[in-house]
């Protein structure tokens, strides 16, 4: 177990794998301010560990992954000028480390993944789903404004059509539904759900670090409005590969024909 702040955020380190479980499952692990705040510092813990490969976000429990942010907390923390500002800003600092984090990162959905949920999950780099998770965005029904950093992702996901739909409806979308529109990479059956999650960080945690980080750099670098593009980092990030031990390995190893052991480096 990995020290946090709160005892509503689990960290736990397996192997290759990092493990952030949102526990509060007596709200359907909806997110309080101090779980907000405790995501940063968990993956901050995360990255420092170089055996950490990949990083797992799940929901405690079986019904939901997580269901939006808590909102009995809104008349508190939401209710004046300075407090939805000071909300937003605790979201967004969470938002943001999820979304720049150099190590791949992985939902693992199971039930309801609602508002708050759906933009943790967005921020990740591939979500996948139980057959029986359904998603929402529910903030039409709550007169609240969605900020344009969740909007952005929403739509880099499933375009602007499809987030016109979910955030001018509210509605429901199954698990079919949401894979069709591209917000979610796989949908398998409930009781699969957690080994189908482990076989692909073995897959993951298995090839270069170097080369994952490039890549997921240069997604983030070419995804920029084009005149924005750090084309001078997405070289450098090349060339690091290339001269790196692990392109070495990599290249015995096929001469070898043996699986490759990469050390990051």
């Amino acid at each position: 177990m990995i020290p946090s702040p709160t005892e509503r955020m689990i960290a736990e380190k397996e192997g290759a794998i990092g493990w952030m479980t949102f526990n509060n499952p007596e709200r359907r692990n909806a997110v309080s301010v101090d779980m907000w705040e405790a995501i940063p510092v968990l993956l901050s813990r995360f990255e420092e560990d170089p055996e950490i490969r990949v990083v797992v976000l799940k929901g405690a429990g079986d019904r939901a992954f997580v269901a939006g942010a808590d909102i009995s907390q809104f008349e508190q923390q939401r209710s004046t000028p300075e407090g939805i500002a000071r909300y937003e800003e605790i979201g967004e600092a969470a938002w943001r480390r999820l979304a720049t984090f150099p190590k791949p990162t992985i939902a693992m959905i199971r039930g309801y993944c609602m508002g708050g949920g759906m933009a943790i999950a967005a921020c990740c780099d591939l979500r996948i789903a139980s057959d029986n998770s359904r998603f929402a965005i529910p903030a039409a029904k709550l007169g609240l404004g969605y900020r344009a950093g969740g909007v952005k992702a929403l739509v880099d996901l499933v375009g602007p059509a499809f987030a016109r739909e979910i955030l001018f409806t509210a509605r429901h979308f199954t698990a079919e539904e949401a894979q069709g529109m591209g917000l979610v990479n796989r949908v398998v059956s409930e009781a699969d759900l957690e080994p189908y999650v482990r076989s692909y960080c073995e897959t993951i945690a298995a090839n270069a670090p170097l080369t994952i980080f490039a890549a997921k750099r240069t997604i983030s670098e070419v995804t920029k409005a084009s005149g924005s593009i750090d084309h001078d980092l997405c070289q450098r990030l090349v060339a690091a590969c290339f001269e790196s031990e692990d392109y070495a390995e990599g290249r015995r190893a096929f001469l070898e024909k043996r699986p490759p052991v990469f050390r990051g480096r």
